[in-house]
């Protein structure tokens, strides 16, 4: 299969990475799937710490991408077994959080399988650092957070199960969890940048926004398969919440991906040594994670709005009921507050459309709990589709500056691969191209 091949400066995301990012989508469907069944306070914590403690360990995989290409020589078949770890911990999700005073297996191949899914990048990471002894001190430095993460999930899976009061094994469970959660982030606070290299700041913004846009596009499923819009009969009641849900998930596109996704990808190519590391982290590793959460939680609230919608036996008047329209609201809320942080880290500013548009939703929010489902669906996307023309009109001189510049790199880019590729032709194999 051949050996591990470095990561290169200009190194663009490998198709094998996709690959391995849509089975890491999966379990947000699959956290989504199991938090709709029973919309709680409880669950909702239950879900955003099962979304970190994953979010972490794909934090983890792209540091390890940063130092070898994954779709080359052997490390796709290791890879492939971290896929396997990462599918199996997935499925188990549903059980992570049932009833803790019940022995399940769910929580025990939960905790197994991160100790495979992690345990395969610190290999991975510790042979192609094999040259580096600096880096193996590292890798050796920070291990531990891997070995107590990993014991804290198996006693979340074995000491709740010992207890037999209900209420305080749930504590016991949900403690040890939060501490997994606090022990990954701290540790990568404690980290700092010292050490660390990002080779390719093309590789790592790009890796970030494909994983954006594959969870938008996972939430669209989500919303599709919960709202019983799947396998019914087709409806203009239907038919119009999906429009409108496609309308508003393609905004919130637009407010990361038109303007501040290309600039801060720009940043992260003009900072250098400690300083890129430490952007890297912060901006990607820790302000996109909430961008993440406001994903998961305004699909929870579109698929119970698409719900009510589509049922045939609720009245289109009568004011929507449920956790629909807070969850909604505030995940979009949250995903605008994700974006303003990531901003605010990369390039030091902060967009006052954006700061508006997250007041005028929070207020929004009473008014819409009165409001039928349509319209309350109707309002959130009026909402930002207002926010996209607005930033259009008053950001045009700065919106066509920028698309200018990732414009003309582009071009160059292609330009150059072309000239490259030229060679291949008939003819002429060994010719430079004029």
């Amino acid at each position: 299969m051949g050996p591990a091949v470095a990561v290169a400066p200009g190194t663009r995301v490998d198709r094998f990475e996709v690959f391995f990012d849509l089975v890491f989508v999966f379990s947000f469907f699959i956290i989504t799937r199991a938090t709709a069944v029973n919309i709680t306070g409880d669950s909702l914590l239950h879900a955003m710490l099962v979304l970190a403690v994953l979010w972490w360990c794909w934090v983890v995989h792209t540091v390890v991408a940063t130092r070898v290409r994954l779709g080359v020589g052997f490390v796709p078949a290791l890879m492939v077994v971290a896929m396997a770890a990462l599918f199996c911990f997935a499925l188990s999700l549903p059980q992570a959080f049932g009833n803790p005073v019940q022995w399940a297996v769910g929580p025990v191949v939960i905790a197994v399988s991160y100790l495979v899914l992690r345990g395969t990048h610190l290999l991975l990471y510790w042979h192609v650092a094999r040259e580096r002894p600096g880096e193996r001190r590292l890798l050796l430095k920070y291990s531990p957070e891997l070995v107590l993460s990993t014991l804290l999930l198996l006693g979340a899976a074995l000491i709740p199960p010992q207890i037999d009061d209900l209420r305080l094994a749930d504590l016991v469970r949900d403690g040890l969890w939060i501490a997994v959660v606090l022990l990954q982030y701290s540790a990568g606070l404690v980290a700092n940048a010292w050490g660390w290299v990002l080779t390719s700041a093309e590789h790592w913004t790009e890796r970030y926004d494909l994983i954006l846009i594959i969870a938008l596009g996972e939430s669209i499923i989500s919303v599709g398969v919960g709202g019983n819009l799947l396998g019914e009969p087709v409806t203009w009641r239907g038919v119009t919440a999906a429009v409108l849900g496609i309308f508003f998930t393609a905004a919130l596109w637009w407010t990361h991906f038109d303007m501040i996704a290309p600039a801060a990808r720009i940043a992260q190519h003009a900072a250098q040594g400690r300083s890129r590391v430490a952007m890297a982290r912060d901006v990607y590793a820790y302000c996109q994670f909430v961008l993440i959460g406001g994903i998961i939680l305004f699909a929870l609230g579109a698929e119970e709005i698409v719900r009510q919608i589509a049922d045939l036996s609720i009245n289109l008047a009568e004011p929507t009921h449920g956790p629909g329209v807070p969850l909604l609201f505030g995940g979009v809320i949250c995903y605008l507050c994700g974006g303003m942080l990531f901003q605010l880290r990369a390039l030091g500013t902060l967009s006052w459309t954006r700061v508006g548009t997250v007041l005028v939703l929070a207020a929004a929010i009473p008014l819409a709990t009165h409001l039928p489902a349509m319209a309350a669906l109707s309002l959130l996307t009026a909402i930002c589709l207002a926010l996209v023309a607005t930033e259009m009109v008053v950001m045009a001189d700065a919106r066509q500056a920028l698309h200018k510049a990732v414009f003309e790199e582009k071009t160059t880019y292609e330009k150059h691969e072309a000239d490259w590729r030229a060679r291949w032709h008939e003819g002429a194999p060994d010719e430079k191209p004029r």
